[in-house]
């Protein structure tokens, strides 16, 4: 088992919520793709977030963090954190895909925990 987190466009959020649809993540033409500058940006910030790069092929990254647990996926529709079962990894997941919301860019959706990060403010 492992504890998974998404980061996606805030568009595709409002599409995912206006749509009612339960396998909305299912089709990825629902998921609006990140431009080329979202994607570089999304890539070094995790580079900074002492990701490490296992593979870099046009579209897909694939980075692993050393100090936990972690995997991270990211793909030209969305960034895909997949952590272990323990606490240290699910808390710097999480912590890591809220702080990439910083810009208004983009959206974290955590399905163990009823889907989108609503900020209370």
């Amino acid at each position: 088992m492992s504890f998974d987190i998404q980061l996606y466009r805030t568009e595709t959020k409002q599409r995912q919520k206006a749509s009612g649809n339960d396998q909305f993540f299912d089709n990825e033409e629902n998921l609006v793709p990140f431009t080329d500058e979202q994607f570089q940006s999304l890539k070094e910030r995790l580079l900074e977030y002492d990701y490490v790069l296992e593979s870099d092929k046009p579209g897909e990254v694939q980075l692993s963090h050393d100090e936990y647990n972690i995997k991270a996926l990211l793909t030209r529709r969305g960034l895909y954190f997949t952590a272990g079962w323990d606490q240290g990894s699910m808390f710097e997941a999480g912590m890591t895909a809220s702080e990439l919301t910083d810009s208004g860019e983009f959206e974290k959706y955590d399905p163990q925990n009823g889907g989108w990060e609503e900020i209370e403010g």
